[in-house]
């Protein structure tokens, strides 16, 4: 028999100084050994198993995040996530001329 594949509860939030995107991840009776958390600029997937049961889900970042700086923590079912948003770099503004 197939693993019955389905969608695990998401919960994403920026904290209170709206530095980090925080995000939590229910996965009740999975072992830490047998999750895939994968991270990129502007979007995250996970992919785990429970016996018979496979939590999978792709999920896009509204603001994009600095992967390279995320830490992941595992407890009691709950994987949680705490990643910095990039801080876009300065713009320079230029004048455009306008001409007849």
């Amino acid at each position: 028999m197939a693993a019955l594949r389905v969608a695990p509860y998401v919960c994403a939030y920026s904290d209170e100084n709206e530095e980090n995107l925080h995000i939590e991840i229910e996965l009740p009776g999975v072992d830490k050994k047998d999750i895939t958390f994968k991270m990129q600029e502007t979007s995250f997937s996970i992919d785990a198993a429970r016996g018979d049961v496979r939590y999978v889900g792709n999920y896009a970042i509204g603001c994009p995040v600095d992967p390279d700086r995320a830490k992941a923590t595992f407890r009691n079912g709950l994987l949680t996530v705490d990643v910095p948003y990039i801080r876009p770099a300065a713009e320079e503004v230029k004048q455009i001329a306008i001409t007849e």
